[in-house]
């Protein structure tokens, strides 16, 4: 297919945004982001686009976003602080009366 001014102009955008950001990760939808909440806790995520996670100040645990999706799975989550009992596992142990699952 030749090159036409509209097929560079296209080719030149994706261009700028894959130098704009070199991992090729996109921004996430902003729908998204006003109905998220932490799988945990139930409350609100904040959005850190610097470090592309979704954090949950309550369960202290940042949830990574690749490729524009969040990676809700706690599994996947970074603990916030270096407490030795992960601040996730105490919030899921809270919510269920004190017992953590095995």
């Amino acid at each position: 297919m030749p090159d036409t001014e509209d097929n560079q102009t296209e080719h030149h955008h994706r261009e700028d945004e894959e130098t704009a950001n070199p991992a090729g990760d996109r921004d996430v939808d902003p729908k998204l982001l006003e109905i998220l909440v932490c799988p945990l806790t139930k409350t609100p995520l904040r959005y850190d686009r610097r470090a592309r996670e979704l954090i949950s100040d309550q369960a202290g645990l940042a949830f990574p976003i690749r490729n524009g999706v969040p990676i809700m799975l706690v599994d996947e989550a970074r603990a916030l602080n270096d407490d030795p009992v992960s601040p996730g596992i105490a919030a899921m142990a809270e919510r269920n009366n004190g017992s953590v699952p095995e």
